[in-house]
């Protein structure tokens, strides 16, 4: 066999080769059926091989392929930003495309930036994320981020950014129950922005649910009411990260609107594109545009592909696809019974908690139901889940780290949202017999989870 000259993300593996892929589904080289449980990566929404959205592409790269976005803008990223604002909560009426999730919240950093610079608070610099987020891969964003495995090889690189704890009520930093808690999660932000001087925050930074860092978290109903009165009242952008959960994900265009909250800079890309380009963007409020446009100061950003005419045809087709299928409703109606049957895996001993919303779940394992312990992480759980899913041909991702940032096991599962109640009830299925495998293995193990 030649040897493979791609540098892989895990280059110890082996990876199959995928040749075909129809609906929720990809096949290998060998003719081995994979259900694509976790949409590539919390990317594909109208599914695999949507003829609409390739012939849209295609049609696109024949007529103009490249003008650049700095000369010439095309009737394709028109089109897509006429669509995402129909889509976007009010106000939220200007859009920046990019190449995926990392390009925008990096552009969204700077806008923030540049806002406040246009305001003469020149001394704002500072964006408070939450600890265990994610926010993308390049140095800005991963400063927003505190992910602590993913940014402790380049804690040197990254920004003075502070971080408050997330809504997490399975595992209450505060060791209180919601609600009762009186949402110490969301008056943390307020301390944040005093205690490291208000006049250095510029934004905010949160996914409305969260995705892989701290599988699908949802907060409580009233949390972002409170986000949204803390930033006003100290003068600071809140940024909506909806790289995940964003164009009908969760059973809404964009997962803030089921809390009945605006944002100043919403962060998007994943399902925008859902896979057939690489596409991502900033959607602007007119509070930041028309602060922009009163100026005569750029705002430099130096993306070469933004605005992409192929990818903007592939966002319109895949736009309109989700909504001449009404797959928002969909990911609405058919995430609330996937949620619901995925609750009978409450029966396994090693599974403490099943969150989500629409069609984002997540499911975090424990040693022991009682006290939430986690699994030491040198065992892998969430991991072996993972492979065993992988041999009964399902597709399903893992994380660590939601305990401290160090322990702590979870899976996550985003299907496309085409995906119909026989194939949900087949992933649920084939995750059932996979967790059951790990277990058999793991706890059965005699003083293998002692300590």
């Amino acid at each position: 066999m030649a040897i493979d000259p791609v540098y892989h993300k895990r280059w110890h593996r082996l990876y199959p080769v995928a040749v075909r892929a129809e609906g929720i589904y990809v096949y290998d080289e060998s003719g081995k059926q994979y259900i694509d449980a976790i949409g590539g990566s919390y990317v594909v929404a109208v599914g695999h091989g949507v003829k609409e959205v390739t012939d849209a592409m295609h049609a696109q790269a024949e007529a103009v392929c490249f003008p650049y976005v700095g000369t010439f803008t095309t009737q394709a990223e028109v089109d897509l930003a006429s669509l995402v604002v129909d889509m976007a909560p009010p106000r939220l009426n200007k859009v920046f495309f990019l190449s995926g999730g990392s390009e925008a919240t990096e552009v969204a950093i700077k806008m923030a930036r540049k806002y406040h610079l246009l305001k003469g608070q020149g001394s704002r610099w500072r964006v408070i994320g939450r600890w265990q987020s994610y926010h993308g891969a390049t140095i800005g964003a991963m400063s927003a981020g505190g992910h602590v495995g993913r940014r402790g090889d380049f804690e040197p690189y990254l920004l003075d950014f502070p971080h408050i704890d997330s809504p997490y009520c399975y595992r209450c930093p505060w060791h209180k129950t919601y609600p009762g808690c009186g949402l110490l999660c969301a008056h943390d932000l307020e301390l944040t922005i005093r205690q490291s001087g208000v006049d250095t925050i510029a934004a905010f930074i949160c996914e409305p649910i969260s995705g892989s860092a701290l599988g699908a978290l949802v907060p409580p109903p009233e949390y972002y009411r409170q986000i949204r009165e803390i930033c006003d009242k100290y003068d600071v952008l809140f940024i909506v990260d909806e790289v995940i959960t964003g164009f009908g994900r969760t059973g809404a265009n964009f997962a803030i609107q089921h809390y009945g909250v605006t944002p100043d800079l919403i962060v998007c890309g994943k399902g925008l594109g859902s896979g057939y380009m690489p596409l991502g963007a900033v959607i602007i409020h007119d509070k930041v545009a028309e602060a922009f446009e009163a100026s005569d100061s750029a705002l430099f950003t130096g993306y070469t592909y933004s605005g992409h005419p192929v990818a903007c045809a592939a966002g319109v087709a895949v736009i309109r696809y989700l909504q001449q299928h009404e797959l928002v409703e969909r990911a609405r109606t058919y995430g609330a019974w996937f949620l619901d049957r995925l609750s009978a895996l409450r029966s396994h001993p090693s599974v403490g908690d099943i969150r989500g919303m629409g069609m984002l779940a997540g499911i975090e394992f424990v040693a022991d139901a009682q006290t939430r312990r986690p699994f030491p992480p040198e065992l892998r759980f969430g991991g072996r889940v993972v492979s065993q899913a992988w041999e009964r041909g399902l597709v399903v991702a893992s994380e660590t780290g939601t305990v401290e940032g160090v322990a702590g096991d979870h899976v996550m599962l985003a299907p496309p949202l085409i995906a119909t109640k026989i194939e949900l009830t087949q992933i649920i299925e084939i995750l059932d017999a996979a967790i059951s495998q790990v277990e058999s293995e793991v706890i059965g193990i005699p003083g293998e989870l002692s300590g």
